[in-house]
């Protein structure tokens, strides 16, 4: 049995209903924020996207002007990791969706 609204007014809050993806997309365009939160989750996906092993060598990691700073404990990881950076910032940047990181320095 299916109930209808007893009556439905041009102030009805059914016209400002959006789906929840929708206004949280548009709050994070509005207060330019989407760029920061790409940011975000390319450091947080660092493991997912290296592997544990890098993880575990790696000391220090941040974003500043779309380049990507990675301090390593292992110097020969270090060198491997800058001979492979292309595939490295391709795999970072297909994991958010978005062309978030321009370059990839390995200290």
């Amino acid at each position: 049995m299916a109930f209808k609204k007893p009556y439905s007014s041009e102030t009805s809050r059914q016209s400002d209903i959006v789906p929840l993806k929708d206004g949280i997309t548009a709050l994070l365009r509005v207060y330019r924020l989407q760029g920061k939160l790409n940011e975000v989750t390319v450091v947080a996906s660092w493991e997912k996207v290296m592997g544990k092993a890098v993880a575990l060598k790696t000391q220090q990691i941040y974003v500043s002007n779309q380049k990507l700073f990675v301090r390593l404990s292992s110097a020969p990881l270090k060198h491997e990791l800058v001979m492979a950076k292309t595939k490295v910032l391709e795999n970072l940047n297909a994991e958010v969706g978005e062309n978030v990181i321009k370059e990839v320095v390995f200290l």
